[in-house]
């Protein structure tokens, strides 16, 4: 089965791949390089807007196991969304794509808020618009947002960039005899717990028929070989 083409897409960063080979933090040279595979996709004709997740940062659930109230641990893990969206709109800026922060949770000094249809005209003037602060919520991961904003922006799929190049049965880093999945439903994923995304963002996604193709951002170059159809990934999606 051939990979369709997607023109609106809405793509999902882990905090963690700003990090690069560090333990902390957002390492500048991997911004500046997913950058250029944003803009290189952008040129390609995509219509693309961004969630960034915070857990280079800090992560509410780790948070809350330490002793932090929940809430508040969330709503930090929020404000750490927020500077990673800052760095990917530096980065993305000083090689001249238009882009636009809008956050969850009000910033008037430093971002938009959230507005859906300004979001929505900001992308089809072909700027980017990268959603920070999550969903404003606590007890809601970045996940769930990047599946409620890939819903409200109408995107043609979800794409996941993640450490591994896609869905497996098992992990691949502990059994090297794991199989990938070339393409799965969704059903199949909510039931057999392969933790894709939690599972809310998975049924937000199956409810709105928005694929998810989950891919290696780590990998140079890759996001434009998936888009292309090409390179490894999985693809989510309803069964017909």
């Amino acid at each position: 089965m051939t990979r369709p083409r997607f023109n609106r897409i809405l793509l999902k960063l882990s905090g963690e791949a700003l990090m690069g080979e560090g333990q902390f933090g957002i390492d500048p040279e991997t911004t500046s390089r997913m950058a250029r595979e944003i803009a290189q996709a952008k040129e390609a004709g995509h219509e693309l807007c961004i969630v960034v997740g915070g857990g280079n940062i800090f992560r509410g659930l780790a948070g809350a196991a330490k002793g932090f109230d929940r809430a508040n641990a969330d709503y930090m893990g929020m404000l750490a969304t927020v500077m990673n969206a800052l760095a990917m709109q530096n980065a993305l800026e000083k090689i001249g794509v238009d882009t636009r922060v809008q956050s969850a949770i009000p910033m008037a000094s430093i971002s938009e808020p959230y507005i859906r249809r300004r979001a929505a005209r900001h992308m089809e003037k072909g700027r980017v618009v990268i959603f920070a602060a999550g969903t404003g919520n606590p007890y809601f991961t970045t996940d769930t947002a990047a599946a409620l904003r890939a819903a409200e922006m109408g995107c043609d799929a979800l794409f996941k960039g993640t450490s591994v190049d896609g869905v497996y049965d098992a992990d691949p880093k502990k059994q090297p005899d794991a199989h990938r999945y070339e393409h799965i439903g969704f059903n199949r994923v909510l039931a057999d717990d392969l933790r894709v995304m939690d599972a809310s963002a998975v049924a937000l996604c199956r409810d709105n028929n928005i694929p998810i193709v989950v891919f290696n951002i780590r990998e140079q170059g890759n996001l434009a070989r998936v888009l292309a159809g090409e390179g490894t990934a999985t693809i989510v999606q309803n069964e017909e």
